[in-house]
Order: C-alpha cells, then structure tokens, then sequence
C-alpha cells in the first residue's frame, strides 16, 4: 500500500479551456471575460484553441514571421499577469495556444506541435487538427484542435476526419507516439456537428425555453458516439447552454440571413484519460511495455473534474460563440524538483560584468547549444528574453555543483528593472530551471 504524507506530491492545477471560431475577424478590445481574468480562483494552464483566423495572403505571410492579432491580443492579455506562452501551433485558419503561470514552466517538457490537413470538402489546409503534446509534472497531455467538415449531411465524414486526424499524428519518443497513447486529451473545436430531425421551430422554442435537454438525443455528436467506439472513449459535460452557432454578426439574434441556418451545438470540449488497467486475471496477453504504463499510471494517479462548461453570449464579433470548459487536475508530480536551480550573483547593472550561477539538480542531455536568457518579469514567451548567453561558451568556473557563466555589461538593459533568468535546453527544446525575480539597477550616467 503507497502512502503519500508529502503536500507536495499532489497538486490539483486548474485548467481553462477556449474554443472559437472567430470568422476571420480580428480580436475584441477585451477578453476579460473569456479568460475570467476578474474570477478569484486564477488557473494553472490556458488553452485556446480558435478555428477561421484570418489567412488571406498578406496577413497569413506576416503572420508566419511576427505574431497575428489573436495570439499578441491573448500574449499582452496574460503576460502581465505572469502567464508565459509555452508553445503554439498554426495551419491556416487553425491556431492553437498553451499558456501557463511562470511556476510551472520548468516542468513542462517534451513539447511537440503537429498538424493534419483534411479539407475534403473545402481548400487546401482550411479544415484539419493541430495538436499540442507535452509532459507537465511527467503526465503526457495531448491538446487537439479541429475545424472539421461543415454541413448538416457530412456528419459521418466529420467522424472520419477526425479518425483520420488521430491515426496520422506521429510524435518523437516511444512512450506516446499516437495522440491516443497520452494518458490525457482534449478533444475541441469547431466540430461541426448539427442537430438533425427537429424543424427550426421547435429548436427555437427550446433555446428560449432553455429546455436544452430536449435536443440533446438529436445532436449528431451524441448520436455517433452511440455507434463509434473510438467516439465513446471521450466524455463530456451536459450542453446546459445555448448552441453557439449560427448568429448574425455583432448581435444576439440567430442567423436571419435567407438561409436560416439552424442553431446548432458546433463548438465543443472533450477529454479522454487513457484508459484504466484490465483486472489482473486479464493482464497476460499485455507486453512489458504495458503492463509498465499501467504501474506507473497507478503509482502516479490522474483525475480530471469539470467545472464549467459554457457558452459566453457577450462576445459577438463572429457567427460563432466562443465556448469555455475549466477543469482542475488531480495529479501526483513525477516530477518535484526542477532540472536547473540558477541564480543571479551580486548587483546587477549596465555598469558591470555580472555573472549566473546555475546547478544541475538532475541528470539532463546538456548541449553546446543550450543558452541562458534574461528575461524582464512578464515576458510573452521563450523568445522574449532581452538578451542571452551560451552556457557553454561562456562558462568561467565550475565544479561539480555549481557553474558560473559570465554576461557581459553590455548586454544588461540600461534602464533596468525586475527581471528573471530561464535556462534554455536545446536538446530538451523548453526553460528547464527558472530564477527567483531580482532586481537589475538603472545604469549609473556620470
């Protein structure tokens, strides 16, 4: 029997999820709400997952060199508040972002992104998946965002994209090279699926009465997961609000357009924890790779508990409703203690060689390539440092325990300020170790 008396082996991070189709137009002013920035439980992680961000051919070229509007809007909205953007991924329209508290940085490893095109229906890239895979704590999460076939016909292609979706991403390492090998999805989007048999009328009738139960028996996605087993892998939260789809711009009103689109539960969050082991009688046919997976999966418990999932109805730039899930994770650490402690040493300033004192707590595949960034408190992302310096290059003293690494006075920023410093592993490809904030002095002017 394993007994856990150590606070600090359980940690319960809560998670707030967003998922929008925005219909090509740029960012409002304010996302306050959509990110329940004002809430008094603040999360651990932000996933955003939007699908239709515009890519017509000048604004997609710039995009592919400098940030588009949503991912800087989202960046200057939560960098002040010490979130920093671990990863993104973007395909055309499709762009989905990892945010997180700068605490948890250095045990967020093993970072992948991947896309899959499918656009049967449409052009090149503008339906598909993009995925974000990482390790946080030593849990392998998996973040997958589609934009998948429209129309009310379509939904057993919707099926087969995202089947497709999910045999074909390949990622790096033997423990979870298949989105469905990590012990924890989230499967979301602009799924498409549409409620069927019920006439505009009777749909209407129940959105105003807010008898929403009424249609859930004819949402195409409830439907196919009663045939799909793969479907049926995947829970999610009762759809105890408004479909999200299709609304007249800058308004309240469903579409009034002459097509009169139906109202329908298009924008949707799920998950799936991989599942539990077989009972020990059942366990022979498994493989030492397996039956390894599943001891660890015991000793290293995960929960996943939904607390919100909804539609926010204030936001009407799009067609499209942005839909929010937050969760918290029950989790026990695999990892505890970062794979770097560093240090500034003595006074920084403009006016001196200042030098970084870091230790490797654990054993890591350091590289010639590895570097250490100064970084002012709420940076953006990994590239945001104000300067850096090749660990390697410029190491002045070692011994065993501790390295000191020189940065020249040149480098340090004139005006000073509060400032961090990340160690960046090239072969880990992620901040490994991040200091405690101190303070860089103005430049002395005689």
């Amino acid at each position: 029997i394993l007994c856990y008396t150590h606070f600090s082996f359980f940690h319960a991070p809560r998670l707030h999820m967003v998922t929008w189709n925005v219909a090509t137009v740029d960012p409002p002013d304010d996302v306050s709400l959509l990110l329940h920035l004002n809430s008094p439980k603040s999360p651990d992680l932000y996933v955003i997952g939007l699908q239709e961000v515009y890519s017509g051919p000048l604004r997609f070229l710039s995009d592919t060199v400098f940030d588009d509007p949503w991912s800087h809007m989202f960046m200057s909205t939560l960098a002040p508040r010490k979130y920093v953007k671990v990863s993104s991924i973007r395909m055309q329209g499709l762009l989905l972002l990892f945010f997180s508290k700068m605490e948890h940085v250095p045990f967020i490893r093993d970072i992948q992104a991947q896309y899959t095109r499918t656009g049967i229906f449409g052009y090149w890239g503008n339906k598909g998946g993009v995925s974000i895979r990482l390790s946080f704590y030593g849990h392998l999460l998996c973040f997958l965002n589609c934009h998948l076939a429209a129309h009310m016909k379509y939904a057993t292609e919707r099926v087969d994209e995202f089947e497709y979706i999910m045999d074909t991403q390949i990622f790096d390492g033997k423990k979870a090279p298949r989105i469905a090998d990590h012990r924890l999805v989230f499967w979301f989007g602009d799924l498409n699926f549409r409620i069927q048999d019920h006439g505009m009328h009777f749909v209407r009738s129940c959105i105003n009465n807010q008898t929403y139960n009424l249609l859930w028996s004819k949402d195409q996605l409830t439907m196919m997961k009663k045939k799909e087993q793969r479907l049926q892998e995947f829970e999610e939260g009762p759809l105890d609000f408004q479909p999200t789809y299709k609304f007249d711009l800058n308004s309240d009103t469903y579409d009034s357009s002459g097509k009169k689109r139906k109202p329908a539960w298009t924008d949707r969050i799920l998950w799936r924890l991989r599942p539990k082991a077989p009972p020990p009688d059942e366990q022979d046919g498994l493989d030492a790779k397996k039956v390894r997976q599943l001891e660890e999966d015991e000793e290293y418990p995960l929960k996943i508990r939904q607390d919100l999932y909804t539609s926010n109805m204030e936001y009407c730039v799009s067609d499209h409703k942005p839909v929010m899930g937050v969760f918290t994770l029950e989790l026990r650490k695999m990892n505890r203690t970062p794979l770097v402690r560093l240090q500034a040493e003595g006074d920084w300033s403009a006016d001196i060689d200042a030098m970084v004192l870091y230790s490797p707590l654990q054993p890591f595949p350091s590289s010639t390539w590895d570097w250490i960034g100064l970084y002012k408190v709420g940076f953006t992302s990994v590239s945001d440092y104000i300067t850096y310096t090749w660990v390697k290059d410029d190491e002045v003293a070692f011994n065993e325990e501790i390295i000191q690494v020189y940065v020249g006075k040149e480098e340090i920023p004139v005006r000073g300020g509060e400032c961090v410093l990340c160690y960046y592993s090239n072969t880990l490809q992620c901040i490994i170790g991040i200091s405690e904030p101190f303070k860089v002095s103005t430049k002395h002017i005689p």
